[in-house]
């Protein structure tokens, strides 16, 4: 289980499509050390398990289902993620509980500047929509962030200069597909109301 508060940015360092599974080593600013083998890290939201380490990287094994499913399949060398290790019993809880299970992907409309802010519209598949409440939690590339609006299936987020300096965020353009997963209190509210 992850909070949606991004410690760290990591960089794609090596692909290795030779195998089964796709081999994604991630250079990061961490000691991997303080990192058991078989440890999850959220990765652009994706909840991926610690596979090799040493130094400041780490490698993780991505099934063809994940890279057809979520942003990973666009990886390349260079290509910039946010990183959040997984909770450990007695942390802060600053964001909203994530699962690092993607559910589908969030493609931005619209940035505006806001103040220092910024306010981005995201358009999701009808189907997700329904999940997506004003005021409601969502993770974006493994963001924890607040709804603001929804019409449809657009919804509206703010970043702070924080979140946009700290995050992949402060590189995102419109058009571009973010790993979005809904609230898991809002899924099983679904679940139980049958829709």
């Amino acid at each position: 289980m992850f909070t949606g508060i991004i410690t760290a940015l990591g960089q794609i360092e090596k692909i290795d499509a030779s195998r089964p599974d796709i081999r994604f080593t991630i250079s990061t600013p961490w000691d991997m050390a303080i990192f058991a083998m078989g440890a999850s890290i959220s990765c652009a939201g994706c909840c991926l398990t610690v596979v090799d380490k040493s130094g400041h990287n780490f490698s993780v094994d991505v099934s063809r289902e994940t890279l057809s499913k979520t942003t990973l399949g666009k990886w390349a060398v260079g290509s910039r993620i946010n990183l959040e290790p997984s909770l450990k019993l007695g942390d802060e809880m600053g964001g909203h509980i994530v699962s690092g299970h993607v559910d589908g992907l969030a493609v931005i409309e619209s940035i505006t500047p806001d103040g220092g802010s910024r306010r981005i519209r995201l358009r999701v598949p009808d189907d997700l929509a329904k999940f997506i409440a004003p005021k409601g939690s969502v993770a974006l590339d493994g963001v924890s962030l607040t709804v603001n609006e929804v019409e449809g299936s657009v919804f509206g987020i703010n970043i702070i200069p924080h979140t946009w300096e700290a995050t992949t965020f402060g590189r995102a353009q419109v058009g571009d597909a973010l790993n979005m997963e809904v609230d898991l209190m809002a899924r099983y509210v679904a679940r139980i109301l049958g829709r």
